[in-house]
């Protein structure tokens, strides 16, 4: 299967800090691909320079074969243009209707008349189960709702790939359930490749290809969800069962206590 995105070699960091040391990722077309891992390992960062909002201190991320070239405007807006994004709780415009967000894309990037747009817009809301919704506003919808407009919206334009920062965050289990279901089938009916950045296992499990899992800005762990749930790494294991001791330490790195107060240990 060909690469839609690859990102290799890529380093990436705040000052001295680095996020990403040299990290190599392949999105498969059509692809459900995972990025996982716990709280501040880069992934959100991974999302950011692949839409070109951040650019990488070394190596290279190319769309479909084409180097994604931050300093070429006219060239990155038109690799954005094939992209989707479904951001961390949804962010819908609140002062417009459902059907307003969903159609915003297709007003802003197309040429169609408006009675097409609208059309368009609530054959989305149809594919999400919310066309009934569309004259709704966002404050007159539940969280899971508000979620399954902004991927409506994310695929507006039937993009080729397909981001999402934290979809399943703060939903019940039915609604994750439901995204979960939608994500799988948005990408298998557009062929699109659908990069999922999350730390939800058991809903990123049930429907992803393939999962990269990141440590301390590496790859600390790669595979199909069938190889990472038999593997015995440690790393894997405690992020899988959850547990709190593992290669993952509960205490940032410090002086010992009693250093730092000026005692002696007993």
């Amino acid at each position: 299967m060909s690469d839609f995105v690859t990102v290799q070699g890529v380093t990436f960091g705040y000052g001295r800090r680095v996020i990403l040391d040299d990290v190599t990722l392949h999105f498969g077309r059509g692809q459900v691909v995972a990025i996982m891992g716990g709280s501040g390992m880069g992934k959100t960062t991974l999302l950011k320079l692949i839409g070109g909002i951040e650019t990488p201190d070394k190596g290279a991320i190319y769309i479909d074969g084409e180097l994604l070239d931050t300093s070429d405007k006219e060239k990155l807006y038109a690799q954005r243009r094939r992209m989707g994004m479904l951001f961390q709780f949804g962010a819908l415009f609140t002062d417009m209707s459902v059907l307003d967000n969903v159609a915003f894309p297709l007003r802003e990037q197309t040429h169609l008349s408006e009675e097409l747009i609208e059309r368009m817009a609530l054959m989305k809301l149809n594919a999400v189960g919310l066309r009934g919704a569309a004259d709704l506003m966002p404050s007159e919808i539940s969280g899971g709702m508000s979620r399954r407009v902004a991927l409506a919206r994310a695929t507006a334009l039937d993009p080729e790939l397909i981001m999402y920062d934290e979809p399943f965050a703060g939903l019940d289990p039915i609604s994750m359930g439901v995204t979960a279901r939608l994500i799988r089938d948005l990408s298998n009916a557009l062929n699109a490749t659908s990069i999922i950045v999350t730390h939800d296992v058991p809903e990123t499990f049930a429907i992803a290809d393939y999962v990269y899992m990141i440590s301390s800005g590496r790859i600390a762990a790669e595979g199909t969800p069938e190889e990472l749930s038999a593997s015995q790494d440690p790393y894997v294991r405690q992020f899988i069962d959850g547990a709190p001791d593992g290669p993952v330490a509960f205490h940032y790195p410090a002086e010992p206590i009693d250093r730092e107060f000026g005692v002696r240990a007993p």
